[in-house]
């Protein structure tokens, strides 16, 4: 992959001028909002393109891109397939009211009520994963009569008002007072178990203990747990067998609904369609964005006939002027031809035990990686400063990131510098699997040495 030298080429801003990195960096300055989830500083890289596993900086300099955009672009970027839709699209209806059925949002219904697993059946789309996450809790409330909502201490359901209240991973200081009624659990987080534990020895003490204190914190209006299947932005942490099953019937025993959020995992990611589907554990809502539209903006709340039937009498409103859009649905059914007629969850676990196999390599030869987990699509490495302790080593992830960025990678950096997350595209080549494990070796070593010089 050639990388253009930095400053050498300039990117176009309006009437065909073009600007470098410096003046773009320079108008944010005046009229960006610095605030985002990863990055709170004037700085480059600033992007003007992408392509499959690639995305361009106005420099002209290539980075993979292994977090897929905002895990968005997992089906590559400009996929032709997504572009095509979005074209018919705007030669036909890219807007309607969301009072009244359209023909792409009723026929994306069907395409997804197909293949979510039974008893599932019935949508409503919306924006973000944030929005689909808010319209499952309501309807949870709506259903049940309750408003008490738990959530694992992981977990990570978006950064609205009321899903930042059940996002328990981070982001909340300063933000408070959170939603009225939500709770946390704590997580099945078996390399930091959170009460000393090891499993299976431990019968999931976690989960046990977790309900008994959220039982004695109730009002007696228990409406559902949310969680994720594999908790994403959390630290790529995996549940433990069973795990899933025992907060099931949790839940059954209160009379509570259960939420899977899998907007990070669903559609293929994991290496089947949904990750729940791994465990054979159906949960009564399950709420899907990211790669969903392709790039495009567009999330589901997917339930059961039933529920629909119940809420839908009670009177439920959930929705905003852009709901079931023609457009981004338009979007989400190209998705849904692509993911299914080239089989991406198979893709999904070929890619995810290539690039394992580069991860598993990499561990043996650097120490400060004391755990690699994660599947398909999903995968991180947790960082240590020795590995007997675990201690975390905050620090090697915030260096790693900036020595990849710089050769080339983009990541993601998650539970404040000890776990570097990767999310590469369906379609990722071994060549550029290998390129990406190169640049993060030669990554590793130069921020390890950086951080024993400082000391």
């Amino acid at each position: 992959m050639m990388t253009k030298p930095t400053g050498t080429t300039t990117a176009a801003g309006p009437q065909g001028e073009t600007r470098t990195e410096a003046q773009w960096l320079e108008i944010a300055r005046e009229y960006s909002f610095r605030g985002r989830m990863d990055k709170g500083s004037f700085s480059g890289p600033v992007l003007s393109e992408g392509r499959g596993s690639v995305v361009r900086d106005v420099n002209g300099k290539e980075y993979l891109d292994y977090n897929s955009g905002q895990m968005c672009s997992a089906l590559g970027h400009s996929n032709p397939t997504i572009v095509e839709a979005i074209k018919e699209s705007c030669d036909t209806l890219i807007h309607a009211s969301s009072s009244y059925f359209n023909v792409k949002e009723i026929e994306l219904a069907r395409r997804l009520g197909e293949i979510a697993p039974p008893p599932l059946k019935k949508s409503m789309f919306l924006g973000s994963g944030s929005d689909s996450n808010e319209a499952a809790v309501a309807i949870a409330k709506k259903y049940t009569g309750g408003f008490e909502v738990a959530s694992p201490h992981v977990s990570f359901h978006g950064m609205s008002e009321a899903s930042r209240s059940l996002t328990f991973a981070g982001w909340h200081q300063g933000y408070g007072p959170m939603t009225p009624g939500t709770y946390a659990i704590m997580a099945p987080y078996c390399y930091r178990c959170p009460i000393g534990l090891t499993f299976p020895k431990c019968e999931l003490a976690c989960l046990k203990g977790s309900m008994e204190v959220l039982d004695a914190q109730s009002t007696g209006s228990l409406a559902a747990v949310i969680t994720e299947p594999l908790f994403s932005a959390g630290g790529v942490i995996e549940p433990p067998s069973g795990w899933l099953g025992a907060l099931k019937r949790a839940c059954r025993e209160r009379d509570m609904l259960l939420i899977f959020d899998e907007s990070q995992t669903g559609l293929g990611k994991l290496g089947s369609m949904f990750a729940c589907e791994q465990e054979g554990v159906i949960p009564d809502l399950l709420s899907i964005a990211k790669h969903f539209g392709g790039g495009i903006e567009i999330s589901a709340v997917i339930t059961t006939a039933e529920i629909e039937e119940v809420v839908a009498q009670r009177g439920l409103v959930v929705g905003h002027s852009h709901t079931n859009d023609p457009l981004p649905c338009n979007a989400a059914i190209a998705s849904l031809d692509v993911i299914v007629g080239d089989n991406l969850p198979e893709r999904a676990r070929e890619v995810g035990k290539y690039w394992r196999s580069h991860l598993e390599t990499l561990a043996v030869e650097h120490e400060v990686i004391g755990d690699v987990r994660g599947r398909g699509l999903i995968q991180g490495i947790e960082l240590v400063r020795d590995r007997h302790s675990r201690a975390p080593y905050f620090e090697a992830g915030k260096a790693i990131s900036r020595h990849c960025l710089t050769g080339g990678l983009l990541l993601s950096v998650r539970r404040n510098g000890s776990v570097l997350r990767f999310v590469p595209p369906f379609y990722s080549t071994h060549a550029e699997l290998d390129r990406a494990a190169d640049i993060l070796d030669r990554g590793i070593t130069a921020a390890v040495e950086e951080l024993s010089r400082a000391r």
